[in-house]
């Protein structure tokens, strides 16, 4: 059974995350489907805890110091990614290109880090941020470690949206593309999620050689040619190969 309260509360939360600058009590209201007055007293509640914000200036809510503290403690408990972040930053290096680190949820890929590289153009993508499995780099990896039939629900519940000319939106078109990322060691996202731009991935697995989270290098097609792919391709693999070492996990 829900508790209403928590539950408004929450649905405030996310707003508030999602949200690039501050936000008015009246947008928060309409967007949560509240009334301002019990939007407000959720608010100040939220904001005795220091979970949200008020700038008193500006009447606008963000999100507070301990929304962070808490969120921090995922990071902690999901040690690949303060394992990863060496790599990430070695990969970088090597491969001059921004390198993230994704992990599967609700069917979606989510960001937990980035290291941007030093190019004037790079890709960026905010921690927290979420991409369709289907048709991002780290995506298509964390989709080549599922089973047919996972693969199948995943489908089934989030779709094969058309994000730009070259999506993948058919099943038999995606499930030949992840064989071939199974096949060499990392998947590859051709301008399939935003146009210019490219994303290749390699899976790191856990001890019971399960998918944990992805690694990967994007970059504009300008960079990434087709001549570089491997290359980038077998730097990515190594890279995610280390990292499972590191959190003691094994291929499949």
């Amino acid at each position: 059974m829900q508790v209403q309260s928590l539950v408004r509360s929450l649905a405030i939360l996310n707003r508030l995350a999602a949200a690039d600058e501050g936000v008015t009590l009246t947008e928060i209201a309409q967007q949560v489907g509240l009334s301002p007055s019990t939007a407000h007293r959720l608010l100040t509640t939220l904001e005795h805890e220091r979970y949200v914000h008020f700038d008193a200036e500006r009447r606008l809510w963000s999100v507070g110091v301990q929304a962070f503290v808490a969120g921090n403690a995922f990071l902690k408990t999901r040690s690949v990614a303060g394992l990863a972040r060496p790599h990430m930053r070695a990969l970088m290096e090597e491969s001059e290109e921004t390198v993230n680190l994704a992990v599967e949820d609700q069917h979606e890929a989510v960001y937990l880090a980035q290291v941007e590289c030093r190019q004037m153009m790079r890709a960026f993508a905010r921690p927290g941020g979420r991409v369709p499995l289907h048709c991002s780099g780290v995506g298509k990896a964390l989709l080549s470690a599922m089973s047919d039939a996972e693969i199948g629900r995943v489908l089934h519940q989030r779709g094969m949206a058309r994000m730009t000319v070259k999506t993948i939106n058919h099943t038999a078109g995606l499930r030949a593309d992840l064989a071939a990322a199974r096949a060499r060691g990392y998947a590859i996202d051709d301008e399939e999620h935003a146009i210019g731009l490219r994303c290749i991935a390699a899976v790191i697995f856990n001890e019971s050689a399960e998918a944990v989270a992805a690694i990967s290098v994007s970059g504009p097609v300008a960079r990434i040619s087709d001549a570089r792919i491997p290359l980038l391709g077998q730097q990515v693999k190594r890279k995610a190969e280390a990292i499972t070492a590191l959190f003691g996990g094994r291929g499949p």
